[in-house]
């Protein structure tokens, strides 16, 4: 594999540190600033917002630029969101910082996974993209434990910089390892970005992105009380079963991108099915330790064992221009973790019991395998009419293509 995945790695490991490191600096940043939990907790709010407002706007915005430069920007912006989150002088201004570093993630995520996938051969295509979404989740087992300690011991700002020289790390290696070749500023321009999203094929993809990793969130966000109130564990040992988490997603992201090389469909509908069957069967697994500790550690391989398919088939189904879909479906990722936590958080406040929003989250597992099996119905009955014409933005019409890797 191109050692140039390794410099979209390390911006992927940059940005998955400081999305997720807020949650463990939440006490520190509370008491320094002199405001109560749940007003700190609108950090993560804002990081999320700006996730989701960034994605599509900026890779709209950027559509007619070298794909190399967009992502050396990107990862200027995201250093600048940092460094300005450790310079906050108040609660308002982090806000604001926060929604600034948010801004940069989906579209480096989803340009560079189109850069990923034009590196790599057409038969490893979805490993590509796994092997840069490694850095997201390798932040989990790595850079947000030492990032959370790193704020314990010498502030929460000082993590913050750090964070920052990771994006200028990024930066460097972006430079020196990408192509300018493999960068090179896409044939379409917004006008065809903008055409893929009137695709049902890709607005069906990105529901799936949205079923699939909602049921994730809608447990994962409750992890804690299930794994200290059902399982019995202290909450001390929470940041350790929380690493097995990200040994499961790390796992399971590189054993997706190598299944889905052979066949996209059996991949994604085989990690969706796994899911649900995990989360149904949260409230039994809770009841000892042992078993709880297993299921934290599969939950997060047959979750993420779909994220390289799911980017891959949204990117396919938008092969003219592929930028925007992509970036579109990492707001559709950040939309599930809105969406699964709220919905996780109706069954708990309705007293179904601790382990009831991985039942919640089980019924949204099924609902994306319904979702990617009208996708599938969609594709199938699109093979069947060749011939049929479609026009592509510029106003040529050419025949519909079958879409490499998709069985």
């Amino acid at each position: 594999m191109p050692l140039a995945l390794l410099a979209l790695a390390v911006g992927a490991f940059g940005i998955g540190t400081t999305e997720f490191v807020m949650m463990g600096l939440l006490p520190d940043v509370a008491d320094d600033l002199g405001i109560s939990i749940p007003s700190a907790g609108h950090l993560v709010s804002a990081y999320a917002l700006g996730v989701v407002v960034g994605a599509p706007l900026l890779a709209a915005a950027t559509a007619k630029l070298p794909r190399r430069t967009v992502l050396i920007a990107l990862m200027g912006l995201f250093v600048a969101g940092n460094a300005l989150s450790a310079l906050a002088p108040d609660h308002g201004w982090l806000l604001a910082a926060r929604f600034l570093s948010g801004l940069p993630h989906g579209a480096f995520f989803g340009v560079g996974a189109v850069v990923a996938m034009t590196m790599a051969t057409p038969e490893r295509k979805a490993r590509s993209v796994s092997l840069m979404f490694l850095g997201l989740t390798m932040a989990n087992v790595v850079g947000v434990p030492a990032a959370t300690l790193m704020g314990q011991h010498f502030g929460w700002r000082a993590t913050f910089l750090a964070v920052s020289a990771i994006g200028l790390a990024a930066i460097a290696s972006l430079v020196l390892l990408i192509p300018r070749d493999r960068g090179t500023a896409p044939q379409q321009g917004l006008r065809g970005e903008l055409a893929t999203l009137r695709s049902l094929p890709v607005w069906l993809a990105l529901g799936t992105t949205v079923a699939g990793f909602g049921a994730l969130f809608a447990a994962y966000s409750y992890i804690t009380p299930m794994l200290t109130d059902s399982a019995g564990y202290a909450d001390t040992s929470v940041t350790l079963l929380l690493a097995l988490f990200g040994v499961g997603a790390t796992a399971g992201n590189l054993l997706g991108g190598r299944l889905a090389d052979h066949s996209l469909r059996a991949t994604l509908f085989g990690g969706l099915a796994s899911l649900t069957a995990i989360l149904a069967l949260f409230p039994l697994l809770m009841s000892t330790q042992i078993t709880a500790a297993l299921a934290v550690t599969l939950l997060g391989t047959a979750a993420f064992a779909t994220g390289s398919p799911l980017q891959l088939m949204v990117m396919e189904k938008a092969a003219a221009a592929p930028s925007l879909a992509s970036s579109a479906n990492q707001a559709a990722f950040n939309l599930a973790n809105a969406g699964g936590a709220w919905i996780g958080g109706l069954a708990l406040a309705a007293g179904f019991g601790p382990t009831s929003p991985a039942l919640a989250g089980a019924l949204l597992a099924a609902a994306g395998i319904g979702v990617a099996a009208v996708a599938y119905a969609v594709d199938r009955g699109g093979r069947r009419t060749p011939g049929r014409e479609r026009v592509v933005a510029g106003g040529a019409p050419q025949q519909t293509e079958t879409l490499n890797g998709v069985h």
